[in-house]
């Protein structure tokens, strides 16, 4: 008889989402067992018991290959692999990966950039877990202006939605009239942080894209484009927190 494991960890295996995201969809009432609606806590036989999510099956038998790639999500995408309004979704834009892969983390439907995305739940949970303390690159356009004043209170910290935000790092790259680009910083996930800290500003936020995540760096990836991510690269996501921010060129 084959060991029974968590559930949501048997679905993080299974490519079908992080364990995180797993438990969210436990606790909707998304999973079933043997045809019984499956509870946190939940230990299941991967060789015996029937799992679906969502009415799917899904195969717990055999582990799929995993697949890490970086994607280059345009604007006008949303980070969902299906969308009940009919927008455009990632999911478009890796039809041709082997697997079903999904996002690691967020980005936006107005953002641009760097989006990881995998079939291995426990690369996933790494990779976004609070206390790996991954830092994430931006540059983004504001308008008007931005002053020395504003930039301090974005790194030292503002309140969104009831909570301080961590301390983060803004360097000025380019002053244009009417408009500045800047390169931010983040080591915490809060959803629409840099737009939020910018509207509290009274900055609008003309453009944002996410060039890096961690040491791994979009580089001249074309729109829309994705690919595999190297051995080295999946190693220096997964490997102890490390909070040293490689050397950027401002200028």
């Amino acid at each position: 008889m084959a060991e029974k494991i968590r559930l949501q960890k048997l679905l993080a295996q299974c490519g079908v989402a992080s364990r995180r995201k797993a438990e969210e969809l436990i606790e909707k009432g998304s999973v079933k067992v043997n045809g019984e609606v499956a509870h946190l806590g939940d230990k299941v036989d991967p060789q015996k018991d029937k799992v679906t999510v969502k009415g799917k099956k899904i195969s717990t038998a055999a582990k799929n290959k995993h697949y890490y790639i970086m994607l280059h999500k345009p604007r006008g995408y949303v980070t969902t692999m299906s969308d009940e309004k009919g927008r455009k979704c990632v999911a478009d834009l890796v039809k041709d990966v082997p697997a079903r892969v999904y996002p690691v983390g967020r980005l936006d439907r107005e953002s641009e950039g760097l989006l990881l995305m995998t079939n291995d739940g426990e690369f996933a949970n790494k990779v976004t877990h609070p206390a790996k303390h991954v830092y994430k690159v931006y540059r983004v356009t504001v308008r008007p202006s931005i002053n020395e004043e504003q930039v301090t209170t974005m790194c030292s910290g503002m309140m969104i939605d009831g909570k301080k935000t961590a301390p983060c790092e803004v360097h000025v790259v380019s002053r244009q009239e009417g408009r500045v680009v800047l390169e931010v910083i983040l080591r915490e996930g809060r959803n629409r942080q840099i737009r939020k800290m910018c509207e509290q500003l009274g900055l609008e936020v003309a453009r944002l894209k996410r060039t890096a995540i961690g040491q791994v760096k979009l580089g001249m990836l074309p729109q829309g484009k994705w690919r595999d991510l190297t051995a080295d690269e999946v190693k220096r996501l997964t490997a102890q927190p490390n909070t040293t921010v490689e050397t950027y060129n401002y200028k």
